[in-house]
């Protein structure tokens, strides 16, 4: 293209310009040349502006748009209620510990509705095991120690 500010090429336009025009019409020339440049100068940022200005807005309605996306993703539900929710559990884990102790009670004295169980549960649920008999070398229990004998 023509570069209009290399010194070697204006001097050659300016040159012709004075030829063709002439020097008595040069200065109103010069005048109409530079308010056209101006014009289109002050059409050209405008066009940008309005170019960066539309960029702006897409960009805005995309983020406005992922935004809203984020914000419908993230909303909790209208009904969650965490203490509910936390009471409900609680109260199920309670009935089952009261259902199972009920049942280790059924199992150690039945109810007369209740069929006995054919054969006795394990030995260690219903009385505790018998204490193994004290070794010969033991004293008895109710014979006091003497000082420094241990027991």
């Amino acid at each position: 293209m023509l570069d209009l500010f290399d010194p070697g090429k204006l001097l050659i336009v300016a040159i012709v310009a004075l030829l063709v025009i002439g020097p008595k019409d040069l200065p109103r020339v010069l005048r109409t040349v530079g308010q056209v440049v101006g014009k289109m100068r002050r059409m050209a940022a405008e066009f940008q502006g309005q170019f960066m200005e539309a960029l702006k807005e897409a960009e805005l309605d995309d983020v406005k748009k992922e935004l809203t996306a984020i914000g419908e993703s993230a909303k909790i539900d209208g009904s969650f209620d965490p203490t509910t929710l936390m009471r409900d559990e609680m109260t199920a884990s309670i009935e089952a510990r009261r259902a199972y102790a009920e049942s280790v009670v059924d199992i150690i004295h039945p109810t007369a509705a209740e069929p006995a169980l054919a054969e006795p549960p394990a030995p260690s649920i219903l009385k505790p095991a018998d204490p193994a008999p004290p070794h010969p070398a033991d004293p008895p229990a109710d014979v006091p120690l003497a000082p420094g004998q241990r027991g």
